[in-house]
């Protein structure tokens, strides 16, 4: 006889399980096929779909196969922006980044004012960002603005499955053609015809957080492709989704308690001068919008599960932290949870703004519906998750999963754990995915530059040495700082990584940094 699970877990389950959607398996991995003419594209620069952004930055699009292993069925246009190298005369070539993920945009995080840690870098090298097929403005995926289950319909474990494969039918509708084709091995040969439309002989890429996953496939699937090649805020080749959700867990946690100890400190912090008493707030106010949704302009409803995904996001960069406290302040002073619900976007970009010269052909881009980002993040690591069967998702088997892992989750945090949960039951209902990444094992390629954070809470020091070890010509940059990624925080880690992408400089053996103040 199984329990039946908390309504925290439950009501976390119908925000992100609901963007179940029953999508065909990826097939084999080999290297794909020529795509004909699509390689042979240039990409025609203009205005970016979205301002303002920084004003060198110009936007395009590039058409890739939706299915690389059978090109005929069409294609998806996905889309990029480019900020020029300052030194033309010594230009590089492009520098492709991934600032994280899987579903977020990387066109929105370069104009949010990314480039300026990357200005010595921009010097030497285009830099280059996209929006992964399906996030952004390459042909969102979502699940029709609302990933809501009905009042009432997830009480039980029955109701909960029930509602649920009536949302998938609305993910599947609202998403289109590029939904069953999601996944970090389709996004990675994506990456290869981006190269060639650039007009660059290798790829030089720096991948960050998600963007380790990503480099680490196409370094296995085009080792011969691939040029100077660095990864920041490394995750696991391996581990399921249950090990990565529970890590998660707990560094939003300690990012929250970061951030609380900080609000302690400062003027009219709404939740007073005790961070124990502050959590019990924050809890407070998620349970109030689980009992009580907020409706949204757009018909749906925001509920207390939003309220952690968005604070997920506030906590996760110092930056966000004043927004973070406004807008708790006006979540409990004023009852307006609103601008709470809003947060965890790309922040503002800095410097003057591009002018609005040349349209380029994604100027006129339909907005990213707000649920892109949840609806891609699931597609994505569904798709590259092979420890699962299309037959557990019953009564039985879901309440027997979260028996089992209610209380490791909880303790990890009471306030992240019942959200981060669902991403282990998010992929119920999906066939099996690919057990590519799982496989990949001294690929082949160049050696390349890998940076682990000791005190990274949310990429362990153990992953970078297990992928390392792995990619097997690997070099290690180890930084003895905490928080996620090294390369924003430590000059010393931003030495060794430029050194390398603009000389080709590989330090020998591992390298060690220290935390800066």
């Amino acid at each position: 006889m199984h329990r039946s699970p908390a309504p925290a877990v439950v009501a976390a389950c119908a925000l992100l399980l609901a963007s179940l959607v029953a999508a065909p398996a990826p097939g084999p991995e080999p290297a794909p096929p020529s795509v004909g003419d699509l390689h042979g594209r240039r990409i025609r620069w203009g205005e970016c779909p979205e301002q303002p952004v920084p004003a060198r930055m110009r936007c395009g699009t590039v058409d890739v196969p939706l299915d690389h292993a059978a090109p005929a069925k069409g294609t998806v246009a996905v889309a990029l922006a480019r900020i020029p190298a300052t030194d033309r005369a010594r230009r590089l070539g492009s520098l492709l980044l991934n600032l994280g993920g899987p579903g977020s945009p990387g066109i929105a995080g370069l104009a949010a004012g990314h480039a300026g840690i990357l200005a010595r870098l921009g010097e030497r090298y285009d830099l280059i960002a996209f929006d992964p097929r399906g996030v952004g403005h390459s042909e969102p995926v979502s699940c029709g603005g609302s990933q809501q289950t009905g009042e009432g319909a997830a009480a039980d474990t029955a109701g909960l499955l029930a509602a649920l494969r009536a949302v998938a039918g609305r993910c599947a509708l609202a998403s289109g053609p590029v939904l069953p084709y999601m996944g970090t091995v389709n996004v990675s040969r994506d990456m290869d015809v981006v190269r060639r439309a650039l007009g660059d002989e290798k790829l030089n890429f720096l991948g960050f957080s998600y963007g380790s996953r990503l480099g680490a496939v196409y370094a296995a699937q085009f080792p011969r492709s691939t040029g100077r090649m660095v990864l920041d805020g490394v995750g696991t080749l391996t581990r399921p989704l249950a090990a990565r959700a529970l890590v998660a867990a707990r560094a939003q946690q300690q990012a929250l308690d970061g951030f609380l100890a900080w609000c302690a400190t400062q003027r009219d912090c709404v939740h007073g001068t005790d961070p124990r008493t502050a959590e019990e707030k924050v809890a407070a106010l998620v349970a109030r919008l689980d009992a009580q949704p907020l409706l949204r302009p757009d018909g749906s409803y925001g509920t207390g599960q939003d309220a952690v995904a968005a604070i997920a996001a506030a906590v996760d960069a110092r930056s966000r932290w004043p927004a973070l406290a406004r807008a708790l302040s006006r979540a409990e002073r004023d009852g307006a949870p609103a601008a709470l619900l809003q947060l965890g976007g790309p922040t503002d970009p800095t410097g003057p703004t591009a002018p609005r010269d040349e349209a380029g052909p994604d100027a006129a881009a339909a907005p990213v519906p707000a649920d892109n980002g949840a609806a891609a993040r699931v597609a994505v690591n569904c798709a590259d998750d092979p420890d699962r069967s299309g037959d557990r998702a019953t009564e039985a088997g879901v309440e027997q999963e979260l028996a089992d892992l209610e209380g490791e989750f909880r303790s990890a945090s009471e306030i992240f754990g019942p959200l981060q949960l669902t991403a282990v039951l998010s992929c119920h209902g999906r066939p099996a995915g690919t057990d590519f990444i799982r496989r990949i094992h001294h690929p082949g390629a160049p050696r390349m530059l890998l940076v682990a954070a000791r005190g990274d809470p949310a990429a362990p020091y153990a992953w970078t040495r297990e992928t390392a070890e792995r990619l097997g010509s690997a070099v290690l940059v180890d930084h003895g700082g905490d928080g996620h990624t090294g390369y924003p925080a430590s000059h010393c880690v931003r030495e060794h990584v430029d050194r390398f992408l603009i000389d080709g400089r590989l330090p020998t053996g591992t390298r060690s940094c220290p935390a800066e103040e």
